[in-house]
């Protein structure tokens, strides 16, 4: 397996879409079917989509959102791909293009300019390879290179191993070095400063 981290492009959104449509969730997973569409929408938009999904079904009108934020270059994040199949997905930008997926806390003990890591989703088979792991080195080199201060991420504290945690355990962070600068309840900032 030879797994290669690509920053989203124009040029990766059928990718992006082709993972959504057919690697993605595809074990059950309750945080499905998602195209990811949700940290990057303002509480409007979010409410008008959610409103569209008994008329045009939720994959169906998920897939549609996704499809018009690709175009309007809205998502952000990281593909991973074993060869020419993408594998995975890392939802990770400026804090400021969030609305509520980056928590109060957060920005409440905000450094300056930061990458939130605010979403991960892998293809079943590849899970426990590393792939988080080499998500997080790739936002942590860009932000570096582009200037950022620090990047984030904000784990969610359970009592055992969740494998549909999307957000990614407190000690994934640890490993890459991140340090926790805050906690609400078991909501968990972890941060790497740059």
């Amino acid at each position: 397996m030879s797994i290669i981290i690509k920053k989203l492009t124009a040029e990766l959104n059928n990718d992006y879409l082709d993972f959504f449509d057919n690697r993605a969730f595809t074990d059950g997973n309750p945080n499905g079917p998602c195209y990811c569409t949700s940290p990057n929408q303002n509480e409007e938009t979010s409410k008008q989509m959610v409103s569209e999904f008994k008329v045009y079904g939720v994959k169906e009108t998920l897939r549609k959102y996704a499809v018009d934020m690709l175009n309007e270059n809205k998502i952000q994040g990281y593909l991973a791909f074993d060869g020419e199949v993408s594998v995975g997905w890392c939802n990770a930008a400026d804090m400021d293009s969030y609305d509520s997926f980056v928590p109060k806390i957060a920005r409440m003990n905000a450094c300056g300019k930061t990458v939130s890591i605010v979403c991960f989703e892998i293809a079943p088979k590849y899970r426990g390879k590393g792939l988080a792991s080499a998500f997080i080195k790739r936002v942590c080199d860009d932000a570096r290179a582009n200037g950022y201060k620090a990047v984030e991420g904000y784990a969610i504290v359970f009592d055992k191993r969740n494998d549909y945690d999307y957000q990614g355990p407190v000690r994934l962070y640890q490993k890459a070095g991140f340090v926790e600068v805050a906690r609400d309840n078991d909501q968990v900032i972890m941060r790497k400063v740059l």
